[in-house]
């Protein structure tokens, strides 16, 4: 995946909590000046994700005040509190595993599936989806639809069997 992607040299910047990989790639790379990295702690990745979807611009956190992670970046004192400006985070394309997708693109998750991947769907240009199982429509209850196909571009069924738990 990510590793076969540096290697070719498709990627310029990181932005992650905790850049890991199984190779020395990412290492070599980036004592080379190849590849940027932006780390940045969880939640506010996720919370930058989720403005980008929402149509929100930036928004204030106290997360980073007084670190690294702050640094170059905008900060204002909300009632007495010191803030970091963090910015959107939108993607160009959102690779995301769903439990079931119609073909409309209405989507379930199972387990931690549900904690980026609608978020991510939101957020991108384009999202494509890897979905267990196909459904026909009207089979998922709009009660348990957990991204709704206005923010799903394609979806293709890859069968895995059922989830380990």
């Amino acid at each position: 995946g990510l590793t076969a992607l540096m290697e070719q040299g498709r990627v310029s910047r990181l932005i992650c909590s905790f850049p890991r990989s199984n190779s020395t790639i990412f290492e070599e790379l980036y004592r080379a000046g190849k590849i940027e990295l932006e780390i940045v702690p969880q939640g506010t990745m996720a919370e930058r994700i989720r403005a980008a979807g929402a149509g929100v611009g930036a928004f204030l956190t106290p997360t980073g005040v007084g670190t690294k992670m702050a640094e170059g970046k905008e900060v204002r004192e909300i009632n007495g509190r010191l803030m970091v400006m963090e910015y959107a985070l939108p993607g160009d394309i959102a690779l995301v595993e769903a439990w079931e997708a119609d073909r409309w693109g209405n989507l379930t998750f199972k387990l931690a599936g549900r904690n980026f991947n609608p978020v991510m769907a939101t957020a991108a240009k384009t999202t494509i989806v890897q979905s267990q199982h196909i459904v026909e429509l009207g089979a998922i209850p709009p009660e348990n639809v957990m991204c709704p196909g206005i923010f799903v571009d394609r979806v293709i069924h890859v069968p895995s069997g059922d989830p380990p738990f």
